[in-house]
Formats: structure tokens, sequence, C-alpha cells
């Protein structure tokens, strides 16, 4: 099969519902950081990429015909070069509501789930996959992109803007769709030749519906409490 569709676009910039969207136009199932507890597999082989190794994208993706959000979103230009007909769409925001986003969320859980696997690994209580999980998060995005300087707005902001500069320009423009949370449907389906859906485009995923799912998850096991 093969991805169809490369996200481009860093975490909290409305991956979660371009993730829906697609596989509401048929582009099903779409990689998405949530789907990591359903495929714990996974998670050596994006350690790996995150050092340089060379990744099978080909066997990775196995059911998949898009990909969006973190980790996935870090080598698009990888998986590019393996699906060469695939379209590239890069999700973007504000960048100063983007980081104000990232740090009361993704990152807030992050520092979260380290403290908490540090507690239990001192109980004799965590699952190895516990700490994969949280090794290859902060391999791929906290240390990976940011250098672990989250506190640095500045050079956090940069790491954004040069990475969506970067995406802007190395794709062909006929290849790629740059959108940003609230433009609905019609950009996508018309960059995806497919007809609009007569439901409304999904919007979910604001900073307080993450919060609440993060109050009721166990971020160790990620398993709801």
């Amino acid at each position: 099969m093969g991805l169809k569709v490369i996200g481009a676009g860093f975490g909290r910039t409305g991956t979660l519902s371009l993730k829906l969207a697609l596989e509401r136009l048929g582009f099903d199932k779409c990689y998405h950081m949530m789907e990591m507890p359903l495929v714990p597999h996974h998670i050596e082989q994006w350690r790996s990429a995150a050092a340089g190794e060379k990744i099978d994208w080909e066997t990775l993706f196995v059911g998949y015909q898009a990909a969006v959000d973190w980790p996935s979103c870090n080598f698009w230009r990888q998986q590019l070069d393996v699906f060469p007909d695939a379209k590239v769409i890069l999700t973007r925001r504000d960048a100063q509501q983007w980081y104000a986003s990232v740090m009361h969320t993704i990152w807030l859980s992050s520092e979260q789930g380290r403290k908490d696997l540090a507690r239990a690994e001192n109980q004799g209580d965590a699952k190895s996959t516990g700490r994969d999980r949280i090794d290859m998060v902060y391999e791929v995005i906290w240390d990976g992109v940011f250098g672990l300087r989250m506190d640095e707005k500045e050079h956090v902001i940069n790491c954004f803007e040069r990475h969506n500069q970067d995406v802007i320009d190395s794709v062909p423009r006929d290849k790629l769709l740059v959108i940003e949370p609230g433009d609905g449907w019609a950009p996508l389906c018309e960059f995806l030749e497919v007809d609009v859906p007569e439901a409304a485009y999904p919007r979910i995923n604001s900073k307080e519906d993450f919060q609440k799912r993060f109050l009721s998850t166990d971020v160790v096991s990620g398993e709801s409490r």
C-alpha cells in the first residue's frame, strides 16, 4: 500500500484533527503519536531513526495510508524518498500560540511521565515499554528537535519555524499543502482530489481536551486510570 499522505507538521498544529479528517476521507489508517500504545514494537524503530539509523519505512507503515504528528513528522524527507508519489501536508499555526500549547500539554505530560516512571522504577512497578516510550519521546522530540531547551522560548520557536520553512523550500509546490487549524475541508479535499464530506471537519484535542485526557491516563502505561 505505502503512504499516500505524509504529514510534516509538528505536534500541536491540529495533527489529531487532521488524522481523523484523513481517515474520514478514506486514507485509513493514519499514523499518529496516539497510535503508539497499539504498536509498541515500533518504539525501538523510532529510537533508531532518531539516532540516524536506516529504517525500513515500508515495513513500519504496513497498514497505514497516511502519517502525521510526531514521531513521524521529523522524518518526512526520508519517507518522501521511499514514497515519492505521496503528497505532503504541513500543518502550522501562530508560533507564539503553538509554543504555549506545547508547554501546557505534551511537554508537561512528558515531564510528568518521566517523573512517574522514575517513581515506579524505584518501587519496582515500571514496565519496560514505559521506559522505552518515554525515552523515545525525548530522543525524537525534546532532545532530538529542541536540544532539551524547552524553557528557551525563542530557541524553540526558531526550531519550529526553521522546520516549517525547510518543508516549504524543499517540497515541490504541486505536492505540498500548507494548512492551519480552522481551514476546514475545502483546501484539504481539493489538494487530495476527493469530495468534501457532509460532516463537519473534526476539531478535537484542544489544550482543554488534552489536559482532560492527560488527567485520566496513566502516562507510564498509556492505559486509562
